[in-house]
């Protein structure tokens, strides 16, 4: 083909020649029809066959996408990656499609095509194709841009579960505007024309701050001394937790002096850049490089590579899989995301160091597998206060009187459109000024719900006298870089944004929060607080204004601050906690009352845990594992198992099961149960038994003799440094660490096998050398309990050493 050329019609014929020859494709467009899936549903389904990648992203906007177009995309095949862009109102239309071939060749082509049949077909449209030879340059910009979109925050992933929601979304829009709908229907999807949007996000690159001396501070210095224990342990993996402003990314600088190669890795341009700028610091000989955008400097000692530019295979096989001694992994609470999961399981480094402020979910729970079980450091920020490494707080909570429960609630956000009707008033912002102008101090940033009401409130601020700007991706006039510099320097009194400043930048100045959003996320929550509590010459303390109504989450964000976060009151937790000393919680009289109604009306534990499942069952688009269900959700996994005994017990209460699997669980409840709740002092019962499921659906109920067990039990004990230390390391069992089958063969005998026949009430025995679980199972409940036993398993075994862990830290510190 030629280099570049226009087509002016039909780009089916192009796009299906592309498709197949593509090794990877990546489509992005503004939406999709089911009639231009349908066109090209073959070429994908033989793409994916002969192990091609494929990657669509569309978007919402306007719901235009239709959601039959989006389940006939997944119905093609599972390995088809989807996602969905939440435009929130903001325009949205990009079209492009590109493809690359295994030995480099390939080509893009950008135009003004969606994924529709008419517009690949018979409609007027203009695209230009590009063979990325001659543009190899553009070709990896496109790329670069593509990955963003793609793993951007307001995507979701398509599934059966989201795909409901967004179904629902689509129906409800449709109904308010009933012409769209039928504008598209009769003009058989003609090219409708979106606004268009200018300008690009910027990039900040921060000049370096250094410290006076380039020597690790205090909470460094711990954590430091955790981590030379670890590897001593002989870990390969691990986790600090480190609160905001206590300088996470210099302690990877200085944990990576010990290591040759180093590839530091992250999902923001900003902290790549930071930490590129520290380590030098720390590390002037080395040679660094930056691998995101324009960027491929992928030879350099230390590599700081983007999340996205990782997650393209292209990219992704420039590196050999050993290629690096250290992986460090920025705000590492994401790792359990598909894109980090990928390349963590590509790469094979000497150590992996996950570093995070806020684990996702408040626990760190869903990254204690990827850890090996290892967090080496934990600091929360109440901590760093009390320890003085960190700035007190004073909070405010000012009484808003909005009714949130009558916005629209969709999951995860409330309503943009129903929630702008209530914030976007001159009363609400003149009761915003006041309580900003009674508590601040001198530099303040305002997070908002959305870049409307932070153009709005900042308009108002300025029209009484004071100097403010709205900092978002769509500002012009002032970039990001100037607007910090402004504020540090005192010439701004506050930056409105809605999340800039939630991860990579900081501002050691700022005395002030003013929050004027419902908290949709505690884990953001925690990262916006923590952008004020940086120490700082001359600051005392930071202020937080925070406006309380009867949003969700009001009455629980408070317990971040809690110095007693255990503690109870009358079987319930006080509506306001505890707070270090140095700080101040003072909350309006009416807030106070309401946070006190919301703590008693807080949501049925039933309804709650029920709730929390479908999010996760949304997430994974499909029934969640036990294990997955303990690592992934929001709530902790031991309530099911307190409220229902089982998870096959909730999952029956819940009307989540076939009618085959209702009978089964009924059926074989007690035995369920039994596992369940079986006590576990030390892993061996469940070892055993994974030894027997681990012989099959066939075979896993034919009974078993200690000398069976004894190779696969000690072989499991010892294989990870974990499970030595944890429960096979007393003065009896490290006599066992080399083996010795009749040894251990006893330890099994006299161990979990007699002691769970003495305490399973009949349903499993040990007679005369023999081990045997006492259930009959017709053959159409064998697969059923077969899994479920083997879920629970799997479940108690994680949590056992989870657990265990965690108890041994507590005694260590």
């Amino acid at each position: 083909m030629r280099n570049i050329k226009l087509v002016t019609g039909n780009l089916r014929e192009q796009l299906t020649g592309l498709l197949n020859e593509a090794s990877s494709i990546y489509i992005l467009t503004s939406f999709i029809m089911k009639s231009g899936v349908s066109l090209l549903a073959p070429f994908l389904k033989k793409a994916v066959n002969r192990g091609a990648e494929v990657k669509i992203c569309t978007g919402d906007y306007l719901f235009v996408t239709q959601p039959e177009a989006l389940e006939r995309l997944i119905e093609i095949d599972s390995r088809i990656e989807i996602q969905l862009y939440r435009s929130n109102g903001r325009s949205f239309h990009p079209k492009a499609y590109l493809f690359q071939n295994t030995d480099g060749d390939g080509s893009f082509i950008v135009g003004s095509s969606n994924l529709s049949n008419s517009a690949l077909t018979s409609g007027v449209e203009w695209s230009l194709i590009i063979n990325n030879e001659v543009a190899q340059e553009v070709y990896l910009e496109a790329l670069d841009a593509f990955s963003k979109t793609f793993h951007h925050e307001q995507t979701i992933t398509i599934n059966q579960e989201t795909l409901k929601d967004y179904r629902t979304e689509y129906e409800k829009y449709h109904e308010r505007h009933p012409n769209l709908l039928l504008q598209w229907t009769k003009s058989e999807e003609e090219v409708l024309t979106l606004p268009t949007v200018s300008g690009q996000p910027e990039i900040i690159r921060e000049p370096p701050v250094l410290y006076r001396q380039l020597t690790p501070r205090p909470a460094q210095q711990e954590a430091l001394e955790m981590l030379s224990t670890t590897l001593e342990e002989g870990y390969s993996k691990a986790m600090v937790v480190m609160a905001t402003g206590l300088g996470k990314t210099y302690l990877a600088g200085f944990f990576a002096r010990k290591f040759k190669r180093i590839l530091f890795i992250a999902h923001r341009e900003e902290i790549l850049g930071q930490a590129k700028n520290s380590f030098r610091n720390i590390m002037p000989e080395r040679s660094m490089g930056l691998y995101y955008g324009r960027d491929k400097e992928g030879d350099a000692d230390c590599v700081f590579a983007s999340i996205y530019s990782l997650g393209i295979n292209r990219h992704l096989a420039r590196f050999e899989p050993g290629e690096f001694d250290l992986i460090i992994v920025d705000e590492f609470h994401h790792a359990a995301a598909g894109s980090y999961q990928k390349v963590i399981d590509f790469f094979k480094p000497k150590f992996l160091l996950g570093i995070t402020a806020t684990p996702d979910r408040m626990d760190g729970k869903d990254v204690y597998a990827i850890c090996d079980g290892n967090v080496a450091y934990q600091l929360h920020f109440i901590e760093a206060i009390e320890k003085k490494w960190l700035a007190p707080f004073h909070y405010y909570g000012i009484y808003d009187d909005t009714d949130f429960s009558q916005i629209t609630w969709l999951g995860t956000r409330y309503d943009e459109e129903e929630l702008a009707l209530v914030q976007l008033r001159d009363d609400m912002a003149d009761k915003v000024l006041k309580a900003w102008k009674s508590y601040k101090q001198s530099r303040t940033i305002a997070f908002c719900s959305s870049i409307r009401q932070a153009n709005f409130l900042s308009e108002y601020f300025n029209r009484q006298g004071y100097q403010t700007v709205s900092l978002n991706s769509k500002t012009v006039g002032i970039t990001r870089g100037e607007a910090i510099k402004r504020l540090d320097e005192g010439a701004l009194d506050m930056i409105f944004t809605v999340d800039l400043f939630n991860e990579g930048v900081d501002i050691p100045s700022v005395d002030t929060l003013l929050f004027v959003r419902p908290t949709e996320s505690l884990t953001v929550f925690t990262q916006q607080v923590g952008r004020g509590l940086r120490l700082f010459a001359g600051k005392d303390h930071c202020v937080i204004i925070d406006l309380i109504g009867n949003y969700r989450n009001a009455d629980i964000k408070l317990q971040l601050f809690n110095t007693e976060p255990g503690k109870e009151k009358n079987g319930k937790k006080a509506s306001i906690p505890a707070v270090p000393p140095g700080c101040e919680l003072n909350i309006e009289l009416a807030a106070v009352n309401l946070l006190n109604e919301l703590n008693r009306k807080r949501q049925p534990k039933k309804d709650k845990l029920f709730w929390d499942y479908i999010e996760l069952k949304k997430e994974l688009g499909r029934r969640p594992t036990y294990l997955e269900l303990h690592l992934h959700g929001r709530s902790n996994s031991r309530e099911y198992r307190q409220e229902f005994k089982s998870y096959p017990g909730f999952l029956y209460w819940a009307d989540e099961l076939t009618e085959k699997e209702k009978n089964a669980f009924l059926e074989n409840e007690t035995w369920l149960v039994e596992v369940e709740s079986t006590g576990m002092a030390k892993s061996y019962k469940m070892v055993v038994l994974n030894f027997m499921l681990s012989k099959g659906l066939d075979n896993w109920l034919v009974p078993v003799t200690p000398n069976e067990v004894a190779p696969y039990f000690h072989r499991y004990m010892t294989e990870k440094e974990y499970r030595k230390r944890i429960d096979f390391s007393d003065k009896a069992s490290k006599q066992l660490w080399q083996y010795d089958e009749q040894k251990v063969s006893k330890l099994i005998a006299n161990m979990p096998m007699t002691k769970w026949s003495g305490s399973s009430k009949g349903l499993t025995a040990f007679n005369q050398g023999v081990f045997s679980i006492k259930i009959q199972l017709p053959i159409n409940h064998n697969e059923i309990v077969f899994e479920w036993t083997r879920q629970i398993c799997e479940y108690r075994l994680h949590e056992h050493f989870e657990r265990k862990d965690e108890n041994l830290k507590l005694l260590v510190h």
